[in-house]
């Protein structure tokens, strides 16, 4: 069986993360701190090549990916949750039982925004329709979670962060690299 071999980064950081607050479609580009991430994230790679370089079409994701490797293939599929009506918002701002639904993750719906099924069943759309090889993502924390937990394990990654999977079999390897 040949597999399809995914290699996960989450973006670098912007100052949005770096306030805590939920980014989801809002297009905020990296900040300081973000680009010298993926400028050591891009010395960790140097010596890998991979059959294809994605990224999510918001500017962090980008940014990261064309700092860290080089130009990547752009796919809206590999976008965060869009968070509605929260984007914006801290984690502290919001009331309990959001924070609940939010941690709770496979049944989220954000108000005025996109649910978790729906955000499941585009992420994994693009997953599947990988052609065979080893492939490098930089897209969003939501994205990896997602991915993660299809393939057997959960956690949510720091900014850079390397998650690998082998999504042919869904199962979560051990990642060689970590930014």
């Amino acid at each position: 069986m040949v597999s399809v071999i995914v290699w996960l980064v989450r973006h670098g950081e912007t100052d949005w993360n770096a306030e805590g607050r939920f980014q989801g479609w809002t297009d905020v580009p990296l900040n300081a701190t973000g680009r010298s991430q993926a400028d050591r994230l891009g010395d960790m790679l140097a010596a890998l090549s991979f059959d294809g370089v994605w990224s999510s079409d918001l500017i962090r994701a980008v940014e990261t990916a064309r700092i860290a490797v080089g130009e990547p293939s752009i796919d809206a599929r590999l976008r965060e949750l869009e968070f509605g009506n929260i984007e914006g918002t801290a984690w502290s701002e919001l009331d309990a039982d959001l924070r609940a639904d939010l941690k709770d993750f496979d049944t989220f719906q954000a108000p005025g925004g996109e649910s978790a099924a729906g955000f499941f069943e585009r992420v994994f759309e693009f997953f599947d329709d990988l052609p065979p090889g080893v492939h490098i993502v930089f897209a969003h924390g939501g994205v990896i979670r997602a991915v993660s937990r299809e393939c057997g394990s959960d956690g949510f990654p720091s900014h850079t962060d390397v998650v690998q999977v082998d999504w042919t079999r869904r199962l979560s390897l051990d990642p060689d690299v970590r930014g």
